[in-house]
């Protein structure tokens, strides 16, 4: 398909029937860590009227040539008009953008698995694709949904209590679960001195200490119940030896399952805050990667400067796609550390990471750095 500026494919938005293409601006986010993905469009010099069809609520798709890039809804519709100049612009998010701003149906189960949970939570709202991606999630001994719950809120807490995130694919299907450390990188980003085969139009690179810990301890307890009585002393240390300087944290949860649960909390607080520890931002031309695949957070990549000293692969967190009329067509990627986030969905996967260390510092992953201490 040709296209408005630098040779590239075109982003269309697809609403009850009606495509275009022909944007002012627009960006298309997709976080992983992000609720309701959004998207924004703007069409400068409309001179017909709306479509019928185009109004707020409506179901969106955004393609490109053959492949859905998101499936959600239009939020917002802003109809400017001004002396010579009649401006239109949309506003949407992705699939998950009901579960977000709705409430969760309150019910109270035992012993329920987490496709039940998540099922009983989510379908009386309209999402029915649920995929659990995950090796073996905990069964929930017990759901309980408050009132005034987001359904976003309940569908995190069940998630959670088995080391998992929720998030939303491109086609609309709901996924509970984290990546497989295993899959190959899908690309490499190179920015060498002398500029032969570079690919990258910026690469930022920071490191921030503000959020590590050298140590996460979670207390918790376990109200009875008629077959068993209540635990009040579940406790999990775990303590990342990378961090050279005594930095706890203590988190208090008021009611898990199991210690099982606790540990999950534990790790996934440590993983979180590892994380936040290394933020890479990477510039690139178009929408695909060198191999025709769309970029799209969950992937892995290759990235290697010479300036910054790094050689290593990295994980997708963040995509967005921005261009317009007479824009270029660019992808902003946010890279963070492989094999950090949700370590606990694949645990076999986390011991396949490959690479030269994440540069100046050398880091071999968090797996060789943590020691877990289970008390309870």
């Amino acid at each position: 398909m040709p296209s408005l500026n630098d040779g590239a494919e075109r982003i269309t938005l697809r609403i009850g029937g009606v495509s275009h293409e022909d944007w002012l601006d627009f960006e298309v986010d997709s976080d992983l860590q992000t609720p309701a993905d959004g998207w924004s469009f703007t069409v400068g010099n409309v001179s017909d009227t709306l479509p019928e069809e185009v109004q707020a609520g409506a179901r969106a798709e955004l393609r490109t040539g053959k492949d859905v890039i998101m499936t959600g809804q239009v939020d917002e519709i802003e109809d400017d008009i001004g002396r010579g100049q009649h401006t239109l612009a949309l506003y949407g998010r992705d699939a998950s953008a009901v579960l977000v701003d709705c409430s969760a149906p309150i019910f109270t189960a035992r012993d329920m698995s987490l496709q039940e949970v998540i099922a009983q939570i989510v379908k009386p709202l309209g999402v029915t694709a649920i995929r659990i991606q995950a090796e073996k999630p905990l069964p929930s001994k017990k759901a309980s949904i408050d009132p005034g719950d987001t359904a976003w809120d309940a569908l995190t807490k069940a998630a959670e209590a088995s080391g998992l995130w929720p998030w939303v694919t491109a086609d609309g299907t709901l996924v509970i679960g984290g990546p497989d450390y295993s899959t190959p990188a899908v690309d490499t980003l190179v920015l060498r001195k002398d500029g032969q085969g570079n690919n990258l139009l910026r690469l930022s690179v920071t490191h921030n200490v503000s959020a590590r810990y050298s140590e996460v301890t979670v207390l918790a307890q376990g109200h009875g119940t008629a077959n068993a009585d209540g635990k009040h002393d579940r406790r999990c240390t775990v303590r990342d030896t990378s961090v050279p300087f005594y930095r706890p944290r203590i988190e208090v949860v008021a009611d898990t399952d199991s210690d099982e649960e606790v540990q999950f909390r534990a790790r996934k607080i440590m993983a979180d805050a590892r994380l936040e520890g290394l933020l890479i931002t990477a510039v690139v031309k178009g929408l695909r990667t060198a191999s025709g695949q769309l970029w799209a957070p969950g992937q892995r990549v290759q990235v290697k400067s010479e300036k910054h000293g790094i050689d290593d692969i990295y994980f997708v967190m963040h995509r967005r796609f921005s261009g317009g009329r007479g824009q270029q067509l660019l992808t902003t990627l946010t890279l963070r550390e492989d094999g950090i986030w949700l370590p606990d969905a694949f645990p076999k996967s986390k011991r396949k990471r490959k690479g030269k260390g994440t540069g100046k510092k050398g880091q071999k992953g968090l797996w060789n750095d943590w020691e877990q201490i289970n008390n309870g």
